[in-house]
C-alpha cells in the first residue's frame, strides 16, 4: 500500500491515525480527497467518498492490478474489497457479502456496479456460453432495475427508491453460474406525487421521451410529460446532469435492449409499456358530482371518459368493468349477499391513487422476479457439481432525515438500525474469534447498542410496528392522532423516544403529529399523519378481480390473488410495516451467515459538485455512519495485525539477522528478533501464526525503516539484474555466433558436395554440361559460386573450341560478334548457315560478273595493299532523293568501298575503315543497313541478288566488322 502512496496523501488507513478524534478523521478525509484518493480502509472496511466527477480509476489495467492480490498490497479500492470477497469465496468456500451503505446520492449504486464488474471481469476465463449468458443477466439487470425503482431527487439524479440485495452463485471454479435479487420497499408513493424538483421514476419518462411517434400513437400518449398529472412534476428536468449519453431518449433504447439481452421477449416489453401507459392515463382521471342519477353511481361520474377507454384498451379488461370498478366497490354482507356501494369523490380519488400504486409495485415485483427466473441455476445437482458459493451483494438506502418524514423515512431507518447492529456485532465478533483463534486475550470493548432502538421498534406488542399494526386492525375510527396517543403511553418512559405531549417544552415538534426517536446516527422527527394508511396499503378488491381477468398474460400473472371469490373469507393480509419487518430479519439472518465485506459511502456535498466537500456535512455522515466507533472497535485490542511470513516479507530488510532470508527456527523467533533490533518487542503480542501490533507508531517506526532501505535495496537489485541481463546477452550472443559458424560451414558443405555431385558428368562430350542445373548457394557463397560459373562456361567454351578446324574459327569469330550485338534485337540474323563472306567472288551468287570482279579486287589490292576481303554482296543504294541505283558493297581490312556494277565495279566511293564510326540495322526482316562515317555522309544499302533468295546478310555484315574491330 505505501509503495504507490506516501504521507502526502495521508493515511490509506484510519486506524494508523495518531488519536482518534473527529477532527483528525475528517483532516485524512479531506486531505486524501482533495489528492484524488476518494477510498480509505478502517481495517477491512473500505470508505468511500462520490467524487461527482468521471476518475480514471477503473478498467481492466485497474482490474488486472488487483486481481488475485491481498488486501493491503495496493491502495485502497472498490476492487480490493471485491478481490478479498471472491477470494474468500473461491479459495476457502466461504460464502461472503459485500454491505453498501449509505446516504442517498453517496454513490451506492455506482460501487455496485463496480463491484459486478469486477467479478464479471476476472471470472470465467474458459469462456463458457452458459457462464458469459449468466454474467451478462447480471450486469444488463442493473440497467433495468435502474430504469423501473430509480428516481431523480433534490439530493441524487440517479436515487435508488427501493433496497436491492442480490446473491451471486458460483460454481467449484469460481464461475457464476446464476444469481437471485431480493427488493426491499419500493418507494410507491413516488408513482402519485413528488417534491419539487423531484421526478416519478425514470421508466415513465424514457417511455415518453424515447418512444417512437408510432407506438406513442398507439398508446394513446404524447410526448411530453407535462400533459400527465404523475409526471407533470419533473416534466422540465432530465434524468442527470453529468452527460448527454444519460438522456431519457437513449436510456430507454439501452433499457429495451437490455430487456431483451436478459431474456424478456417482445410481448412481455409490450405489455410493459402498456401497463406503464394505463398508469399515467389513471392519474389524469378525474370524478365530479352529478345532480341526478342514472348509470352513474351515486351521482358521481369521470370527468373524461375517453380516459377509461384508454385504460380499458391498454389493460386488456372490459370497459365498464374498469368504470365501475372506479366508480363503486363491492362488498359481501354476512349474508353473503353482494352490496354495491358508491364512492364518493374522495374515496373515488383514494381508490384511483391505490391502484395506480399497487399495479406500479406489481410491476416491478414482476420484472425482479422475471429476471430472476432468467438468472437461476440450471440443472445443478450438489451431489454431482459439488457445493455452490454465493457472494451477497447488498445495495440499500442509508439514513434519511427529510424536514418532513413520514413512514417511509422510518422504515428506511429502522433498517439501518438493524444493519448498524448487525455491523458492530459482526466486527466484534470477527475481532474476539480472531483473537480466541491466535491465543491473545480478548479485551471487552465499550460501544454504543443499539439493540434499545431496534427493540423500540420491533419488540412484540409494545413495539411501534405492533401497535401501528394494532391500530390498523381495530374496529371502528383510529386516526393518525389516536396512534400517536398510544405510543405515547406505551413509550413515556424510553430514552429514546420522545413526542410534544411527553416534551410540551419542545416547539420543534406539533402537538397530535409528531414523534422523535433518537437513532444511533441523530434525532428525527416523524410525522404520523398517513402512517395508518401506508401501513395498511388497502387495495379494493374489485381492482384484483379486474385486472386478474385481463386477457393480456403479463398483467394477469401479476395479479393471482385477483382469482379469489369475494365471498371468500381469508385471512388479514399483512401490513406494510410487518412486511418490511419480517424481510428485514430474514436480511440480517442471511448476512449474518456469510463472512461481510463493508463499503461505506459518503456524499461530500449536497450541491454534488466535484471537488468540493463539506466538512459539516460529512461529519454528520461520519457520525451516524459509526466510522469513528468502528476506529476505536478496531484499534481498542491491537490497531494492525500481520501473518508472521507476510510481516517478514515486507520488513526483514530493516534487520541483520532476517536479510535476505533468516537461518532461525521459524518466521515468529525471526519476527521477534527483528522487534527486539528496533526495540518494538514491548509494543506487540504473538499470536499463533500472526503478529498483533498495538499502537500506529510501531508501524510508523517500521515503514520509516523500511522507506530509507528501500532505494538502497533497489539500486543493488538492478546492479544484479543487470549484471545478470549482460551475462544472459552475452552468452546468448556466443551461443548465436557458435551456431551461425557451424551452420554455416555446414551449408558451405552441403553446397559443394551438392555441387560435385551434379557435375561429375560435365567431362562427356557433346554437351559438356549444358544442361545441368546449379543449386540455388548460400548467401555467404553466392560471389564464389558466380565466379566457378563464369570458370565453367570458359572451360565449356575451351572444350568447344578446340574441336574446331582453323579454317572455321574466323566465322566462328564473327557469329560470336554478330550474337553479342544483335541478342534480343533482332529475331534473324542468318547464325545457321555458312557465313562465305565475298560473294561476289562467288559464281554461285554472282555467275555472270565473278570473274570480273575478281580483276577489280586484285587491281584494288594491287593499288591499296588490302590482306582481306571481310564482305562483299550487291547492295541497292538509296540516296538522299530516294532514288535507288544498284550498287556493290567491298568491305577490306583497310577500305570500305561502293563499287557500280554495271560499270565493272569501278571504285565510287572508298572510305577508310577507321572512319567507320557505326552500323545501323533494324528488328525486323529487311535488309537494310545504314554505314556511318567520319566526316562523310551515312551510306543507306539494302542487301539483295541473295542466293538462295531473301538469304539474311545483315547479321554476317554486323558480325564481320565486329570481329575485325574487336581483332
Amino acid at each position: 500500500m505505501e509503495d504507490e502512496e506516501g504521507p502526502e496523501y495521508g493515511k490509506p488507513d484510519f486506524v494508523l491515525l495518531d488519536q482518534v478524534t473527529m477532527e483528525d478523521f475528517m483532516r485524512n478525509l479531506q486531505l486524501r480527497f482533495e489528492k484524488g484518493r476518494i477510498y480509505t480502509y478502517i481495517g477491512e472496511v473500505l470508505v468511500s467518498v462520490n467524487p461527482y466527477q468521471e476518475l480514471p480509476l477503473y478498467g481492466p489495467e485497474a482490474i488486472a492490478r488487483y486481481q488475485g492480490r491481498e488486501l493491503y498490497e495496493r491502495p485502497p479500492h472498490l476492487y480490493a474489497v471485491a478481490n478479498a470477497a471472491y477470494k474468500a469465496m473461491k479459495h476457502r468456500s466461504r460464502d461472503t457479502c459485500i454491505v453498501i451503505s449509505g446516504e442517498s446520492g453517496a454513490g451506492k449504486t455506482e460501487a455496485s456496479k463496480h463491484i459486478m464488474q469486477y467479478i464479471a471481469a476476472v471470472t470465467n476465463p474458459s469462456q463458457r456460453a452458459e457462464v458469459e449468458r449468466v454474467k451478462d443477466v447480471l450486469l444488463k439487470s442493473t440497467c433495468v432495475l435502474e430504469a423501473f425503482g430509480n428516481a431523480r431527487t433534490n439530493r441524487n439524479h440517479n436515487s435508488s427508491r427501493f433496497g436491492k440485495y442480490m446473491d451471486i452463485n458460483f460454481d467449484f471454479k469460481g464461475d457464476p453460474i446464476g444469481g437471485h435479487i431480493h427488493s426491499y420497499l419500493l418507494e410507491k408513493s413516488r408513482v402519485l406525487k413528488q417534491h419539487v424538483g423531484e421526478r416519478n421514476f425514470h421508466a415513465f419518462y424514457q417511455l415518453l421521451r424515447g418512444s417512437e411517434d408510432k407506438q406513442l400513437h398507439e398508446l394513446h400518449l404524447e410526448r411530453n410529460p407535462a400533459v400527465y398529472n404523475f409526471t407533470h412534476q419533473g416534466a422540465g428536468l432530465n434524468m442527470t446532469v453529468h452527460s448527454a449519453l444519460d438522456s431519457d431518449e437513449q436510456s430507454h433504447q439501452a433499457v429495451t435492449e437490455a430487456m431483451r439481452v436478459i431474456g424478456f421477449s417482445p410481448e412481455e416489453v409490450e405489455s410493459v409499456h402498456r401497463i406503464l401507459a394505463a398508469i399515467l392515463h389513471l392519474g389524469n382521471i378525474e370524478f365530479v358530482e352529478t345532480e341526478e342519477g342514472g348509470l352513474q353511481k351515486e351521482g358521481l361520474a369521470v370527468a373524461e371518459e375517453a380516459l377509461v377507454d384508454h385504460v380499458a384498451e391498454l389493460t386488456a379488461t372490459p370497459r365498464d368493468l374498469v368504470l365501475r370498478s372506479l366508480l363503486a366497490r363491492t362488498v359481501a354482507s354476512g349474508g353473503r349477499e353482494l352490496i354495491e356501494k358508491g364512492h364518493t369523490a374522495a374515496e373515488a380519488s383514494y381508490a384511483r391513487d391505490a391502484c395506480a400504486k399497487a399495479v406500479y409495485q406489481r410491476l416491478f415485483e414482476w420484472v425482479v422476479n422475471r429476471i430472476n427466473s432468467v438468472m437461476e441455476p440450471r440443472g445443478r445437482d450438489p451431489r454431482r457439481d459439488g457445493k455452490d458459493t454465493v457472494i451477497g451483494v447488498l445495495d440499500i438506502y442509508g439514513f434519511e432525515v427529510f424536514p418532513v418524514n413520514s413512514f417511509e423515512q422510518f422504515c428506511i431507518n429502522y433498517c439501518n438500525e438493524k444493519l448498524q447492529q448487525l455491523f458492530i456485532q459482526l466486527i466484534l465478533k470477527q475481532e474476539q474469534e480472531e483473537y480466541e483463534r491466535e491465543g491473545i486475550t480478548w479485551q471487552s470493548v465499550e460501544y454504543f447498542n443499539n439493540a434499545t432502538i431496534v427493540d423500540l421498534v420491533e419488540r412484540p406488542h409494545r413495539g411501534i410496528l405492533a401497535v401501528l399494526d394494532e391500530a390498523c386492525s381495530s374496529a371502528g375510527t383510529i386516526t393518525d392522532r389516536i396512534f400517536l396517543q398510544t405510543l405515547d403511553m406505551h413509550h413515556r418512559h424510553h430514552l429514546h423516544y420522545t413526542s410534544r405531549q411527553l416534551c410540551p417544552t419542545d416547539k420543534t415538534m406539533e402537538f397530535g403529529r409528531d414523534f422523535r426517536i433518537k437513532h444511533y446516527a441523530g434525532d428525527v422527527t416523524y410525522s404520523v399523519e398517513g402512517f395508518i394508511d401506508k401501513n395498511r396499503d388497502f387495495l379494493f378488491q374489485d381492482f384484483k378481480r379486474l385486472l386478474y381477468n385481463s386477457t393480456d398474460p403479463t398483467l394477469r400473472a401479476m395479479w393471482p390473488d385477483g382469482q379469489q371469490d369475494i365471498t371468500e373469507v381469508t385471512k388479514r393480509p399483512l401490513t406494510a410495516g410487518t412486511l418490511f419487518k419480517n424481510s428485514m430479519v430474514a436480511l440480517v439472518e442471511n448476512l449474518a451467515s456469510k463472512e461481510p465485506f463493508y463499503v461505506r459511502c459518503i456524499k461530500p456535498n449536497e450541491d454534488k459538485v466535484a471537488g468540493k466537500l463539506d466538512e459539516n456535512h460529512c461529519r454528520h455522515q461520519v457520525a451516524y455512519l459509526g466510522l469513528l466507533e468502528n476506529v476505536r472497535v478496531r484499534r481498542a485490542g491491537f490497531a494492525s495485525r500481520q501473518p508472521y511470513s507476510r510481516f517478514l516479507l515486507r520488513y526483514k530488510m530493516t534487520c541483520e539477522y532476517t536479510w535476505p532470508n533468516h537461518l532461525l527456527g521459524s518466521d515468529k523467533a525471526a519476527v521477534s528478533a527483528l522487534l527486539e533490533q528496533h526495540g518494538l518487542q514491548g509494543d506487540v503480542a504473538f499470536g499463533h501464526s500472526k503478529l498483533f501490533i498495538r499502537s500506529p507508531r510501531t508501524l510508523v517506526t517500521l515503514e520509516q525503516s523500511r522507506a530509507r532501505l528501500i532505494p538502497i535495496i533497489v539500486l543493488l537489485l538492478q546492479k544484479a539484474w543487470r549484471g545478470t541481463l549482460a551475462r544472459w546477452r552475452c552468452r546468448r550472443l556466443r551461443a548465436i555466433y557458435t551456431i551461425m559458424r557451424w551452420f554455416r560451414r555446414h551449408k558451405v558443405r552441403a553446397h559443394l558436395a551438392e555441387l560435385q555431385r551434379r557435375f561429375q558428368a560435365a567431362r562427356q562430350p557433346p554437351l559438356y554440361g549444358r544442361d545441368l542445373v546449379w543449386p540455388l548457394p548460400p548467401a555467404v557463397l553466392q560471389p564464389f559460386q558466380d565466379t566457378c560459373h563464369a570458370l565453367f562456361c570458359r572451360w565449356r567454351a575451351r572444350q568447344l573450341v578446340k574441336n574446331i578446324p582453323p579454317s572455321d574459327m574466323p566465322q566462328i569469330k564473327a557469329k560470336v560478334a554478330a550474337m553479342g550485338a544483335l541478342q534480343g534485337l533482332r529475331q534473324d540474323w542468318g547464325c545457321r548457315r555458312a557465313w562465305a563472306r565475298d560473294y561476289l567472288s562467288s559464281a554461285t551468287d554472282n555467275p555472270t560478273a565473278s570473274s570480273l570482279f575478281a580483276q577489280r579486287l586484285k587491281t584494288l589490292q594491287d593499288k591499296d595493299g588490302f590482306g582481306a576481303v571481310l564482305f562483299s554482296s550487291h547492295v541497292r543504294k538509296v540516296n538522299r532523293f530516294h532514288k535507288i541505283r544498284n550498287r556493290a558493297l567491298l568491305l577490306t581490312d583497310q577500305h570500305l568501298y561502293k563499287l557500280d556494277p554495271d560499270r565493272q565495279y569501278r571504285v565510287m566511293r572508298a572510305v577508310p575503315l577507321e572512319a567507320v564510326t557505326g552500323l545501323s540495322v533494324t528488328s525486323g526482316g529487311d535488309q537494310l543497313v545504314v554505314l556511318h562515317a567520319r566526316g562523310q555522309d551515312d551510306l543507306v544499302v539494302c542487301l539483295h541478288r541473295s542466293r538462295p533468295p531473301l538469304d539474311n546478310r545483315v547479321g554476317e555484315l554486323v558480325g564481320v566488322l565486329a570481329a575485325h574491330c574487336q581483332g
